[in-house]
């Protein structure tokens, strides 16, 4: 009789990242943990920082941070988006919507996971809206699971009840993958703060325990399920 893993329902899987970091703020441990499994893991990072905002030897600096993280993680395939950073409010939904669309249709995912809607930063929330636009189940190919991840400094710094709060109620057990996530964050050494700040390796270690605790874990990655096909 075969094993079945539990992991085993997320088939390929998909990452939309607004931002370089974010897929590890949110899924890292889940990334570690389903390369483990032998999983194949694709990671879209929407936006790129553009000048004058954003320096070029920063975009580049932050790109080989994040190979670095990623290669902590177990490896992925990364897809560039290229759409501006911090901007994405100034183009037209059309574009950010069809380039989420074509990554989507490339990888033809089993399960995608996105950045909350409810994150205050605008980029995740037009982000969250194009994963949605792209996952609609208008054909057999539609992903079976979509799920929203939290960011720290993002998805908690929202303003509940005047938007919404992120209320997980899918838990991913990172007891064994955790330290491997503060590893890879911590490649990230234009993005890594000093503890009290919440991008701190402190600070992301603390709220794995407390996701954990909450499923009585070591540890874990907290979701909210936006749809499940089964």
């Amino acid at each position: 009789m075969t094993d079945i893993s539990p992991l085993d329902h997320f088939g390929r899987i998909l990452v939309v990242a607004p931002h370089p970091d974010d897929e590890v703020l949110g899924c890292g441990g889940t990334i570690a943990r389903l390369r483990d499994h032998g999983h194949d893991v694709h990671v879209a990072i929407v936006t790129t920082g553009k000048p004058p905002q954003f320096p070029a030897d920063l975009v580049m600096q932050i790109r080989k941070e994040l190979d670095a993280a990623h290669e902590v993680l177990g490896g992925t395939t990364k897809h560039y988006l290229d759409l501006p950073a911090a901007a994405l409010d100034t183009i037209g939904a059309a574009q950010i919507n069809g380039a989420v669309a074509e990554v989507v249709a490339k990888v033809n995912p089993d399960a995608v996971f996105a950045p909350f809607f409810g994150d205050v930063h605008v980029d995740h929330q037009l982000v969250f809206n194009a994963t949605l636009v792209a996952c609609r189940p208008r054909s057999a190919a539609t992903p079976r699971l979509v799920l929203a991840y939290e960011t720290l400094s993002e998805t908690n710094w929202a303003a509940p009840p005047i938007t919404p709060g992120f209320q997980p109620n899918v838990f991913v057990d990172i007891g064994d993958t955790l330290e491997r996530k503060l590893a890879a964050f911590a490649k990230f050494e234009s993005q890594v703060k000093p503890f009290p700040d919440e991008r701190s390796l402190d600070t992301i270690r603390a709220l794995a325990r407390l996701r954990g605790s909450t499923v009585f874990r070591p540890a874990a990655e907290a979701f909210m399920l936006v749809r499940q096909i089964v």
